[in-house]
């Protein structure tokens, strides 16, 4: 970014904290790390990055970062946002408390949400840092999809900014509203996209371990007619035979449910992010 500005990562020790300030430390912007638990202190300490208390942290940035579990981000925010100064850029890494409606908000103050799409399958890939990096943010470019809750067009182009710093290398941000991120992010990506690799796993482990058939060999074949089955229906590069059109529908017929498209509709992501946030724990 040409024009510095002041970030602060809340959990700059924890997992995606680190990852996205490991990033922003690479850039000319003014960072501020801020960790409360020991266990992340100890972490930056270690890398020599000096920790910052939150309350410090928040009134001197342009950008807050609320890079915390969602369990936090209720309590989190109720404590740091009335701290604030009028047109601070709140941004969380993930929509499903933003859009449940725990997040502390100001009228003068602008929230945002964006979440990492990670390197896509079908990227084209070039050096051996890159085929590594799965998960992105390190060497392998990755698409992010954002959401913001403001119409001026300068808080919009600092937040991209920072997601393009935070993220990097970025190909694309794309700007959607915090309930479609919802229906992606966790409807389309972990309730379905991950459920199935997860199946994957557990059919390659019954074929070794049921069917016998040597792990190397299972292996083998699953993980590329991973690929053909992606990218035949995803990208249509080839038709599948008819054969295995047959078997697809047998597979249909006997693992999914008919009215498995229910997971789009909005009460069902209401259920859905209820019990991954524990509202009901909340409420109690």
């Amino acid at each position: 970014m040409s024009n510095p500005i002041s970030i602060a990562v809340i959990g700059a020790g924890g997992k995606m904290g680190t990852r996205v300030s490991n990033n922003l430390a690479k850039t000319n912007h003014t960072v501020y790390y801020s960790e409360n638990s020991p266990a992340g202190q100890a972490r930056m300490a270690e890398i020599g990055r000096v920790v910052t208390p939150s309350e410090a942290a928040v009134v001197a940035a342009d950008v807050v970062i609320l890079a915390v579990p969602d369990l936090a981000l209720g309590p989190v925010s109720s404590a740091l946002v009335p701290l604030l100064r009028p047109g601070t850029v709140v941004l969380t890494l993930d929509p499903a408390a933003a859009y449940a409606g725990l997040l502390t908000t100001r009228d003068d103050v602008v929230f945002a949400v964006a979440h990492p799409c990670h390197p896509s399958v079908f990227l084209e890939r070039h050096t051996p840092e890159e085929y590594a990096d799965t998960f992105g943010g390190i060497a392998a470019p990755q698409d992010v999809v954002a959401a913001i809750e403001s119409d001026d067009d300068a808080k919009r182009e600092i937040t991209e900014a920072t997601i393009r710093a935070m993220y990097a290398p970025v190909i694309d941000v794309h700007w959607v509203t915090v309930k479609q991120l919802a229906q992606l992010e966790p409807t389309l990506v972990e309730t379905i996209a991950c459920m199935i690799g997860a199946l994957l796993k557990e059919s390659l482990d019954e074929a070794i371990n049921t069917m016998g058939v040597p792990e190397a060999a299972a292996r083998a074949i699953l993980l590329g007619h991973t690929q053909v089955a992606l990218a035949n229906s995803l990208k249509g590069d080839n038709p599948f035979s008819d054969a295995c059109l047959i078997a697809m529908d047998y597979g249909r017929s006997n693992i999914i449910k008919d009215d498995w498209k229910k997971v789009f509709q909005d009460d069902e992501l209401d259920k859905n992010l209820a019990a991954m946030l524990h509202l009901d724990a909340i409420k109690r």
